[in-house]
């Protein structure tokens, strides 16, 4: 077979893999027209129905509608629509993504669904007024984040933050962070490394979107990961992957949040009636302003019952804030 017979074979799939779905076909006149115009190819009747079938045994599901024009089309996909709509969708509402990062990966997992479909699904995501990231280095950074985490080296990386005057600035006048890299996870809005940070001898996290460039991968080997720990659980009781102390916290609840609850907690959380309006939830949770905050947002439905000191935290950060506001 010479090399024009073999890349005919492989243009074809193409042809009909990015033209032709469920709703669109091809007739053999037409797959010969776009080899002979579009490739340089020369194609007749029999060679593109014996090259089609090599296709269909070698695995790809193409529908074949014999007719006086033999018609075909591609059935099956690794993804349906919906499943890319999905994903366009996540990529698009991830504020760690700039646009322009964004808008290249939207157009190559559209071309998934076949150029017929393509627009249709870009259609039908809203992207109007998205906050996006603008660090475009973002895809660099994690992708060099995740060698060193597959190689099971150490990191150095500079974090940065913005002043009054929404200005990026290097924190700690451009100090290097030396991290041990563990897992990279898109927690909200914003995708994170978490490791283990040598300075603070803790399980830290950091925003991919906010280091200043590639990390430098180190020579000296990453920390092993510490017995026992669990990232899912880490996970679970984290407010926006702040890294504070976890606390086991009784709070009382009234029956109507318990959907609130359920949804950051799991189903798993511990709770009982204590009377026939209120429920008590036991968790787990790093202790911080966004945990107050969280509460205080039930206005009243969720109060903590202990631990003592966590609820005098909770208490003088309500003075602090009615205080300053009367100011």
């Amino acid at each position: 077979m010479d090399n024009k017979a073999k890349l005919r074979l492989l243009y074809l799939a193409k042809i009909l893999y990015e033209r032709t779905d469920y709703d669109h076909i091809l007739t053999t006149s037409q797959l010969i027209d776009i080899l002979e115009h579009e490739y340089g190819i020369h194609a007749h009747r029999t060679t593109v129905g014996s090259d089609i079938e090599l296709l269909r045994d070698f695995g790809m599901d193409i529908q074949l509608i014999k007719s006086s024009q033999n018609q075909y089309n591609v059935l099956g996909r690794y993804f349906s629509e919906i499943e890319l709509t999905m994903i366009i969708d996540a990529i698009e509402s991830s504020r760690f993504i700039s646009k322009m990062q964004s808008e290249k990966l939207v157009s190559k997992i559209s071309a998934l669904a076949g150029e017929n479909a393509a627009e249709t699904i870009k259609r039908n995501v809203s992207v109007e007024r998205r906050i996006k990231s603008d660090n475009e280095k973002v895809i660099n950074i994690a992708d060099t984040v995740n060698a060193a985490i597959n190689a099971k080296k150490q990191i150095s990386f500079q974090y940065f933050e913005y002043n009054e005057k929404k200005e990026r600035k290097p924190r700690f006048d451009g100090y290097r962070y030396k991290f041990s890299p563990y897992r990279l996870v898109w927690n909200g809005d914003y995708y994170y490394m978490v490791g283990y940070y040598e300075k603070y001898k803790q399980i830290m996290s950091y925003r991919i979107d906010r280091i200043v460039s590639p990390p430098q991968i180190l020579d000296d080997d990453a920390i092993p990961v510490p017995d026992g720990f669990d990232l899912d659980y880490y996970l679970n009781t984290m407010y926006h992957m702040f890294s504070t102390e976890r606390r086991k916290i009784e709070l009382i609840c009234c029956n109507d949040v318990i959907d609130a609850i359920i949804d950051r907690f799991g189903e798993d959380v511990p709770t009982n009636a204590c009377d026939t309006e209120h429920f008590k939830a036991e968790i787990e949770v790093a202790v911080n302003k966004l945990f107050f905050m969280w509460i205080f947002g039930f206005e009243g439905k969720v109060k903590i019952k202990a631990p003592d000191d966590v609820k005098e935290q909770y208490r003088r950060m309500l003075q602090e804030a009615t205080a300053n506001n009367q100011q």
